[in-house]
């Protein structure tokens, strides 16, 4: 059976977070993005335990609410500031690893991304004798990333590099950008939302397509590892230009610079304040190749932007949270059954007998790739517009050699 599933979001309890990220609200939220599995996040945390609980169990490592299945996740932050995915085959696993790093950590019932006094090779140990999966989360990021303070693998997990089986790529970054780094090759990309809000902007803005013979932990799990026939068969994801820490900007007044223009400056930007190299930039630097060299298991990548994005921008909007920008986003769902099938598999002249012709023109226009964007950086997002003339449109693949059209192809 083919699944999408978002595999890293953050509950109420995690700081900077809606208090609408409860387990109901996550429940009905996911399949109207058209997401059948999402990893919990937090469940480190002993109230959001309690509430993954009243999920219905299907087995150790997997439950289930209004037809949304669950496997536990976390995310957690190292004495480097690294930031470290983990996925938990049952309730007991997550509860034995958080006894073993409760002396190590100061918020761990205070907040459900948790900061340990560890080293990343030390929570990738307790990983493995919990038989539980480890990778770094949004590995390419300035802040918080494993590229951002260690030159590789090896020198984040030391001799337990080998037992980091996945990636998570980030929203700045893509395969293509990825795969330039020869180490990363064995691994298999993660592509998700990191999201705090169940919003259709946030929720499932990235996700990933495994081929699996059930929605299970174990399945997935075997996904992950490629064995048994299971295997990650597409990344879904934003265009990396949209990531907030795209190219290298600075952190104030978000004015962009080249590599070379912030070398020269020292990092200082003209406003005297800080230039945050961009991931793009990182990435440059520690390639091996200079063009992407994708390994055979590599699954295609597809750049999708949020329906409510383009609804936004059609309708003239400020911001995608509106009510207006809601409702239009609604009246698509509805009809289609959810927001994967508007933005890229329903026919074009259907979506035009429910909606505005603008809205039917913008998502016209960004399945044939005419949508304008202007990176982001320094902790901005990218800016989408929709294109006034034929030069503008930013030239953005959505999948290999441009000729992919519909996610029912894979």
């Amino acid at each position: 059976m083919i699944i999408n599933a978002d595999l890293h979001i953050h509950s109420r309890f995690s700081g900077a977070t809606s208090d609408k990220m409860n387990i109901e609200t996550i429940s009905l939220e996911a399949p109207r993005k058209g997401v059948n599995v999402v990893a919990t996040g937090d469940c480190l945390h002993s109230g959001w335990m309690k509430e993954i609980k009243q999920c219905k169990c299907i087995d150790d490592g997997t439950f289930e609410l209004n037809n949304t299945r669950f496997i536990l996740s976390t995310e957690i932050e190292d004495q480097r500031r690294v930031h470290h995915l983990l996925y938990f085959p049952s309730f007991s696993s997550a509860e034995e690893f958080k006894d073993k790093i409760k002396a190590k950590s100061k918020n761990l019932e205070t907040d459900g991304r948790p900061n340990v006094d560890l080293a990343g090779k030390e929570i990738a140990e307790i990983a493995k004798d919990l038989d539980t999966l480890i990778g770094p989360a949004h590995a390419f990021t300035p802040w918080t990333a494993m590229y951002a303070y260690h030159n590789s693998l090896e020198d984040c997990y030391g001799d337990l590099a080998d037992y980091v089986s996945f990636i998570e790529l980030g929203l700045s970054a893509d395969t293509d950008f990825a795969d330039k780094i020869q180490e990363l090759h064995r691994l298999t990309f993660l592509t998700n939302s990191d999201s705090h809000s169940p919003h259709p902007v946030r929720l499932a803005r990235e996700f990933n397509r495994f081929e699996v013979k059930d929605a299970s932990f174990n399945e997935i799990k075997k996904a992950i590892l490629r064995i048994g026939g299971n295997k990650p068969i597409l990344n879904v994801g934003l265009p990396p230009q949209e990531g907030k820490y795209h190219e290298s900007a600075c952190i104030s007044c978000f004015t962009h610079y080249t590599l070379e223009e912030a070398q020269r400056r020292r990092w200082k930007c003209s406003c005297g304040k800080r230039i945050k190299k961009g991931v793009k930039d990182r990435i440059n630097e520690i390639a091996d190749f200079e063009e992407p060299v994708h390994p055979e298991h590599r699954p295609p990548y597809i750049h999708l932007i949020p329906l409510a994005e383009i609804i936004t921008k059609a309708v003239g909007q400020q911001n995608p949270f509106t009510q207006t920008v809601n409702k239009r986003w609604s009246e698509l769902v509805t009809a289609f059954r959810s927001e994967i099938n508007v933005l890229i598999d329903e026919n074009i002249d259907e979506i035009a007998k429910v909606t505005a012709p603008a809205i039917t023109e913008a998502i016209q226009a960004f399945r044939e790739k005419r949508v304008i964007i202007r990176p982001g950086g320094g902790g901005q997002y990218g800016i989408i517009e929709l294109p006034k003339k034929d030069s503008e449109a930013q030239n953005f693949s959505l999948g290999p050699k441009d000729k992919q059209t519909t996610l029912l192809e894979y």
